[in-house]
């Protein structure tokens, strides 16, 4: 094998699969929702507050949560909330869905959201 070739080949398995997000700590993702999110959502299945609930968030679609009264913006995004796409907008929920009523201005520290998103995914 040429140089370059195992240099790209060793690379490639330092590299997250998918674009998957480095894998946070859910334990510390749990007492960080509890203190920035926990106001506004709820994680048990159909317990929606201000916010929709949480429970089973990570593959759903947006504004999918029966029985909360989502924004036009939520209702309209197409998105899928994946690891990714949680993570972005937990860093900015305004510009990645634009006119959401989300009140979070966001959350800044990497390692905050990732932890977050691992306790997330737990919730199924």
């Amino acid at each position: 094998m040429r140089p370059v070739t195992m240099l790209a080949a060793s690379m490639a398995l330092l590299l997250p699969v998918g674009g998957a997000l480095a894998a946070g700590d859910a334990e510390a993702g749990k007492a960080a929702f509890s203190r920035r999110c926990a106001v506004c959502h709820a994680v048990a299945e159909g317990q929606n507050k201000v916010g929709p609930s949480l429970h089973g968030v990570v593959g759903r679609a947006s504004g999918a949560v029966p029985n909360f009264n989502y924004s036009q913006a939520m209702k309209n995004a197409g998105k899928t909330w994946d690891e990714a796409s949680i993570d972005t907008y937990l860093q900015d929920p305004k510009a990645y869905v634009p006119g959401n009523r989300m009140i979070l201005a966001g959350i800044k520290d990497e390692a905050e959201r990732q932890n977050i998103i691992a306790y997330l995914a737990t919730q199924k």
